[in-house]
């Protein structure tokens, strides 16, 4: 079966505009990266940089997230530019862009602008909060957004001290919600056209995409009426124990199975089914003390000990994976989850690749991040016959 067969126009910066680009790349699209001239992406800035020497065309941010794409720069504040981009779009299956809205409109090329040119368009529009609402015209950083999504009060998880202030969610982890979130609404606007209908809008707010991701904490403030505070370490659900290699792992307490296993994991000590730590309020009322057990045990074993055997018994467990860990990982090598990529500047590199598999579906092979305008050529060629452009 073939892949993905569309075309799609990016002009989106950072990373959640990227990344759904990059979803969509993944499985076959042909994605055309619009860039300043002379700038490029403002990913290209950011790093982390190889060997740590910086350098625009090998910042690691840029390169995951745009491989498989091409690179065209095109500066849309210049009329015989955005007549180009308007040449791009003209048979373009998907637009990705994150300007604040209405600025696309200002220079003519709003949406209303973009249907009467293209009426099998599919225009994504990713924005901090927004295409409507009172907030629309805000701009924001991912700081922001995580705090304003209702996630960031109840960070760190586990706390000792549940006073201290929130914190910052790791990384850029919302803006790849936002990411994420587009890329499947994008899917879903082009089923719908394919089955029938048109083009359409798609509006994408990051905020709300993270939002969305934080359930369980958020409903119980509707189940109960109260904010939901961090749940600290006194709680039975699961446990953060250290093994015997100084690395860590966390193991499941959440029902009398689980406990059982885990209880069989552990050589089965009499402890275990005595009074009270025998019933599951008799854990829960005596956490400190089970967890001291827990601890006492975990130091006996390794990571990949503790692990192993209370999967084993058909119990839950996970190993805190360092970075080092997760490349090591015999579960990812196997399924081929990391891919060596050759770069002409950051050299050959391995990259995580998308999660899935589809054994009918032909994926063209991985290329690497482009050059900043490196495709200017072959793409404008038919567009600009008279001019060839550089980065």
């Amino acid at each position: 079966m073939e892949a993905l067969n569309i075309k799609v126009v990016e002009l989106a910066d950072f990373v959640a505009g990227p990344y759904c680009g990059k979803l969509l790349s993944d499985f076959g699209a042909d994605v055309i990266k619009i860039e300043r001239p002379g700038v490029g992406d403002r990913s290209r800035q950011a790093g982390p940089f190889k060997d740590d020497v910086p350098n625009p065309e090998a910042s690691g941010t840029f390169l995951y997230l745009n491989t498989n794409k091409r690179s065209v720069t095109l500066d849309i504040e210049d009329e015989d530019d955005r007549e180009i981009l308007l040449g791009l779009l003209r048979d373009a299956d998907v637009f990705i862009e994150d300007s604040m809205p209405g600025e696309l409109a200002r220079l003519g090329l709003g949406y209303e602008d973009l249907r009467r040119l293209n009426p099998r368009l599919v225009v994504t529009s990713i924005t901090p909060f927004g295409q409507t609402g009172p907030y629309r015209d805000y701009k924001a950083h991912h700081l922001n957004l995580y705090h304003a999504s209702g996630q960031g009060y109840l960070l760190p998880m586990w706390a000792v001290d549940l006073n201290v202030p929130p914190c910052q969610g790791p990384g850029y982890l919302g803006y790849f919600d936002g990411g994420m979130a587009a890329a499947t609404a994008t899917l879903a606007a082009l089923f719908a056209r394919d089955a029938g209908g048109q083009g359409q809008h798609v509006d994408v707010s990051v905020q709300h995409a993270m939002m969305n991701q934080e359930r369980s904490q958020l409903r119980r403030f509707f189940d109960d009426g109260v904010s939901p505070n961090r749940t600290g370490k006194g709680r039975l659900l699961e446990s953060l124990v250290e093994c015997k290699d100084g690395e860590f792992a966390v193991v499941i307490l959440s029902s009398q199975q689980q406990w059982e296993g885990l209880w069989r994991a552990m050589g089965k000590p009499e402890w275990g089914m005595q009074p009270p730590f025998d019933t599951q309020k008799g854990r829960s009322d005596n956490y400190h003390a089970l967890r001291l057990k827990l601890a006492e045990w975990a130091r006996t074993v390794t990571q990949d000990e503790l692990f192993h055997s209370v999967q084993r018994e058909g119990s839950a467990a996970a190993p805190i994976l360092t970075a080092e860990g997760v490349f090591g990982f015999e579960q990812y090598r196997a399924r081929g989850h990391f891919v060596s990529i050759e770069h002409p500047v950051a050299g050959t590199l391995e990259y995580v690749r998308q999660p899935t598999r589809l054994p009918n579906v032909d994926l063209p092979p991985l290329r690497p991040a482009p050059l900043l305008g490196q495709h200017n050529d072959d793409v404008l060629a038919g567009l600009v016959p008279s001019r060839t452009r550089a980065g």
